[in-house]
């Protein structure tokens, strides 16, 4: 079996490995969103802490197949994010301000994955959408301030991380930028269920609805952009390559005199 043939017969089943993780994730997801809407509890917290793992290896693999690396951080923000789905399932108070730590992780990756894409190259654009988000941060934290009791400052604290990467993932395009808000609106309804507030009908279908889509957009749009930004670096070090050939060229430095001798 000849190179060519073993490396086709590699990156097709390394192909066929991210389809099936991603099958796995859409089917997972539907599981879980379905035992939600049927109040299926045992069904709920199976699928649950499988999503983001799902999500991680599907994100890992699939930038494998292509002949490119996942970012260095987008598996430990899903992985930190999985962490949190399982310690929220819990239940208890300790529980939850742990979970509630885990997607702080999550978004601190994030936020510096994002950064080192590039996210805040475009300084007008990263401007006006910071003050949209800060706006819409503030205003929140203030409408829900007074029902949050011991939350509040956790809440706070942790919303402005979310709002963060709501800001930088924006700088990548609309798929990620797309992910940030829905992933802000997901854990603003979870906020206004810890005020008591009046709740949506199928509430938690919602939440994990935009949550899980989030989730998604934001893999999906960091995998784009590192291989925009690997392109653009290879473009970049062929051309560098090209100008040291061209410079290592011996000139003609032969002196044509008037009556056309050399």
């Amino acid at each position: 079996m000849s190179i060519r043939t073993t490396t086709r017969a590699v990156l097709g089943g390394r192909l066929r490995s991210a389809s099936g993780l991603l099958a796995g994730f859409a089917t997972t997801s539907a599981a879980h969103l379905g035992a939600l809407l049927t109040d299926t509890p045992a069904l709920r917290h199976a699928t649950k802490p499988a999503l983001m793992p799902l999500l991680a290896a599907h994100s890992v693999v699939s930038a494998t197949a292509a002949g490119r690396r996942a970012p260095k951080l987008l598996a430990p923000a899903l992985l930190a994010s999985a962490g949190g789905d399982v310690l929220l399932q819990l239940g208890s108070d300790p529980a939850f301000l742990a979970g509630m730590g885990s997607f702080a992780a999550a978004h601190v990756c994030y936020v510096t994955m994002f950064v080192g894409q590039g996210a805040l190259t475009d300084r007008r654009r990263t401007l006006v959408v910071a003050a949209a988000y800060a706006t819409a941060w503030a205003s929140m934290v203030a409408l829900l301030w007074p029902d949050l009791g011991d939350l509040r400052i956790p809440v706070a604290g942790y919303s402005l991380l979310l709002a963060s990467t709501a800001v930088t993932s924006a700088g990548l395009g609309v798929r990620a930028g797309l992910g940030g808000a829905l992933f802000l609106l997901s854990d603003t309804l979870i906020a206004t269920k810890l005020a008591n507030w009046r709740q949506l009908r199928g509430h938690e279908f919602w939440i994990m609805a935009t949550y899980i889509l989030a989730q998604y957009l934001l893999a999906t749009g960091a995998l784009r952009a590192a291989a925009a930004q690997e392109d653009q670096q290879n473009q970049q070090d062929e051309q560098d390559q090209q100008d040291e050939q061209q410079d290592q060229k011996p000139r003609d430095t032969t002196t044509v005199l008037p009556d056309g001798t050399a």
